[in-house]
Formats: structure tokens, C-alpha cells, sequence
């Protein structure tokens, strides 16, 4: 799918990353931070380390934060105010692309022109302040979803809320307007052309990675006695955001008959659910609370808050196996890191976690969201430990092929076609329009040159 890149194409020597509705420097696991976090400042950390400076923006959500922080060797982040800092759903953040977007091009406004080489922009809300930006600084835009709207909705949990058509209209405008398109698997780049009539060409696949030098296998013993865990007991373990998206719901329905069955004997059950109530979880931030009490499982659940991500690899390192019951996700970076700390994954066979696990060699794949499928393949798991101890050394192998090094190459990779092709083009895509009533589907038309005149 990606064009090949010209003989000769120079590297950005500066990057406008914009990530709208979560910071790269919030803790992963609550409210909108997650994966997405992850990966801007990871990707970032590793382009900086290049010599390529990045400027990331993104919504302040607190008066105590500062407008500008350096937040790294080469990596600065703008909080950019645009509305109210706390009681703002990120639905609710399209009435303020408007007052971000101003923001954005008022500090870009404070360079001399041409201080950007190319936009990044994360999630649909972003792409939509990136196309602005974009025609403003006559730079290329490159676009990251991270998640499709139409995706998530073929595969909702159950009482869970779909995307509204409104995000569904804003992806496909995105992906009509971006010079270039990066999926993070080959099946996300299908599901673009599939879905949203993205050109094939545009489209480049950077798979995420892993911190290898975090995530890394350690001392279980020490891992346990850090959290308090018994070394006798098997542990399963949920990391993520708590809500129906991500299904830990399913890890403890899954899990309840094997917690009474082996409650009174020399291995017990103990589910460890990492992380805090976030998106339609919400509206309901005691479900499992009273869904472990409901069960009678209670005494063998222990819920532990969002943890940095020296303390997660211990979580990682003190659990058996560590469960992704997720109903959609674009990768998966939950799996890669806990294999990384050898331990072996059940997860969903959705999205991304294909390539993410191994299915039979590092963890095992399950179809579907029967609990009594998830039930059996936990049992069938826990009742051989030599099969899940080789699973948990073919993790660590397996979790090698994947680094945020390589990562940035492909990203560098993608910034380099879009600048070549952007500087090379006589009709720039800026006056593109996508018919509203069909957002499975770009309709195209090439208006004006762009001007290049500056904000």
C-alpha cells in the first residue's frame, strides 16, 4: 500500500504532533488517557531521539497546567485552553475544535514561516484541527484514527452506546483531507479502504510497540510481594480503562466458576482489575463493584488504580496471565507489554490482538464474547503450567519484534512521502468535500491551488 519513498527525501527537522482530547503526560487508565497516550509520547521520545524536534498540542483540563512544558530532550507539549478544564465528555469536545484550533495557529503564528515540516494528528478530532492547519501552514497533514467509529459500532458490548453519526461524518472527512494515513495493522489499513474509501496509496502501516527497556521479564516473587499477592495463588489479571468497550466484565463472569471451584484448594484464583472507570463506564462506576458482590466473588477480586508504567510491569510480572476481553481494538498494547514481561495473554480475536499475540504460542485467541468460551479457555490454560510457562518464554521473543524504534522509522517513513509528494503536487487536496449523507464514502472534487497564506 505505501508508495515508495523518493532517493534522497529529507527527514522533518520539526514535527506538530496534535492530540486534542487526551495528553501524552496523563497517567493511562482513567478517564480518556490509554493506548493513544502511550503511543504519541513513546513515538515522540523516539523521533526526538533522532535529532527531530516535537511540539505536541493538547487540551488543557486544569488551571495548574502550565501553557508550555519541555517535557523531554527535543519534545515540548502547549496545553492549549479550549473550554471549561474539568466536566467535558469527549463528546462533547467538537464545540470546542474551534477555540483549540485558534490556539494551534496563534503559537505557530510566533514563528517565522515554515517552522513546521509536517502535522501528525491522533484520533478524528485532532484530523479535523490538523486539515485546518494544514492549509494554513502549507504543510503535508499525516493522520492517525486509532480507532474507526464503524468498527466500534459492528462489535458494541452489550448496553454499551454507539458513535454518533456525527464522528462518523468528521473520520471520513479526515481521511478524504490527509495527505497521508497511517494504520497501526495491515487489517486497520483494510478497514480504511474498505470503509472509508481511503486510496490504498496513501495509506502506510506503523504497527506500535513496546518500552523493552521497562516491560522486561523480573523476579514474580518480588512482583507478588510488592502487591501484597500470594505466591500459591493463580493470578489473572485486566488492565485498561474500566468500561464495556474494553469487557473486564467478561475476564469475571469467565473467571467466577473457576474461583469457587478451587477456592478451598492448593492453587485459589485471584483477579487483579487494573485501572479506573473511564468513557460510558461512567455512568455506571460501581458496576463491578457490585458485579463481583453479586457473583460472591469479592474476597478473590482486588481492584488496584490506574499504576506508572514501572509498577504495571510489576503487575505484568506478578500474574499467570493477563486477559484482553476487549470487543474492538486497533492493536493492543496491554498484550505486547504484559508478553514483554513473559507473561502469556488470553484476549479477544478482534481488531489488532492477532497480531499482537500469537495465537497457541504466546496466548491464546478467543472468538466471541461467550462467557462460557472464556471459562473453558482459562481453565484449559491454568490446567497446564508447563504449557503456560513456555507460552509466557515465547512471549518474550515474540514481544522483541515489536519496539516504538521501529515504530518511528515507519512514521519517519510516512512523513517523508507525505512531504515529497505535498512539495511535488499541483493540485493540493484542499477544497476536497465529503457528502454528508454517505460518510461510508469520499466524493471528491480538486478546487483551488493552496495560497500558503499564513494565519
Amino acid at each position: 500500500m505505501s508508495a515508495r519513498i523518493p532517493r534522497g527525501a529529507a527527514d522533518p527537522r520539526r514535527v506538530a504532533v496534535i492530540s486534542v482530547h487526551t495528553s501524552p503526560l496523563a497517567q493511562p487508565g482513567t478517564g480518556d488517557a490509554g493506548g493513544m497516550n502511550v503511543y504519541v509520547w513513546q513515538t515522540a521520545v523516539n523521533l526526538a531521539r533522532r535529532g527531530i524536534e516535537v511540539e505536541i498540542f493538547t487540551r488543557a483540563t486544569s488551571s495548574a497546567d502550565a501553557p508550555v512544558v519541555a517535557a523531554g530532550d527535543g519534545i515540548t507539549v502547549r496545553n492549549v485552553v479550549a473550554g471549561p478544564f474539568e466536566g467535558l465528555d469527549k463528546r462533547d469536545l467538537p464545540t470546542q475544535l474551534c477555540a483549540f484550533a485558534a490556539g494551534v495557529l496563534r503559537a505557530e503564528a510566533m514563528h517565522p514561516p515554515g517552522h513546521y515540516d509536517v502535522i501528525h494528528s491522533h484520533y478524528w478530532l485532532s484530523g479535523q484541527v490538523g486539515w485546518l492547519a494544514r492549509d494554513r501552514w502549507s504543510v503535508p497533514l499525516v493522520h492517525t484514527a486509532h480507532t474507526l467509529a464503524a468498527v466500534k459500532n459492528a462489535s458494541l458490548a452489550e448496553g454499551d452506546e454507539p458513535e454518533p453519526m456525527l464522528r462518523q461524518i468528521g473520520e471520513q472527512q479526515v481521511v478524504a483531507e490527509a495527505d497521508r494515513l497511517v494504520a497501526n495493522t495491515d487489517t486497520e489499513a483494510q478497514q480504511l479502504i474498505s470503509i472509508h474509501d481511503a486510496a490504498p496509496e496513501r495509506v502506510d502501516v506503523a504497527t506500535p510497540g513496546v518500552d523493552l527497556d521497562t516491560y522486561r521479564p523480573g523476579s514474580r516473587a518480588a512482583a507478588r510481594a510488592e502487591f501484597g499477592l500470594a505466591e500459591h495463588e493463580s493470578v489473572l489479571t485486566f488492565v485498561g480503562r474500566i468500561q464495556p468497550l474494553k469487557a473486564p466484565d467478561v475476564l469475571i463472569k469467565a473467571a467466577a466458576p473457576i474461583i469457587a471451584a478451587r477456592r478451598d484448594t492448593e492453587h485459589p484464583v485471584r483477579v487483579l482489575i487494573v485501572g479506573g472507570p473511564s468513557g460510558s463506564g461512567l455512568a455506571r462506576p460501581t458496576a463491578l463493584i457490585d458485579l463481583v458482590g453479586q457473583l460472591g466473588v469479592a474476597d478473590a477480586v482486588t481492584f488496584i488504580p490506574p499504576q506508572r508504567p514501572e509498577q504495571l510491569a510489576q503487575v505484568y510480572r506478578a500474574s499467570d496471565l493477563v486477559v484482553v476481553p476487549s470487543y474492538s481494538e486497533s492493536f493492543g498494547l496491554v498484550a505486547i507489554e504484559a508478553q514483554a514481561c513473559g507473561t502469556p495473554v488470553l484476549a479477544a480475536d478482534v481488531g489488532g490482538l492477532g497480531v499482537a499475540v500469537a495465537h497457541g504460542e504466546t496466548g491464546v485467541l478467543v472468538d466471541g464474547h461467550r462467557i462460557e468460551d472464556w471459562t473453558a479457555a482459562l481453565q484449559a490454560m491454568l490446567a497446564d503450567p508447563q504449557r503456560l510457562a513456555a507460552m509466557g518464554r515465547a512471549a518474550v521473543s515474540h514481544a522483541r519484534r515489536f519496539s516504538w524504534q521501529r515504530t518511528a522509522d515507519a512514521l519517519l517513513d510516512s512523513y517523508r512521502r507525505a512531504m515529497t509528494s505535498f512539495a511535488s503536487s499541483a493540485a493540493p487536496r484542499s477544497d476536497r468535500t465529503t457528502a454528508p449523507a454517505a460518510p461510508g464514502r469520499a466524493t471528491r472534487r480538486w478546487g483551488r491551488r493552496r495560497s500558503g497564506v499564513r494565519a
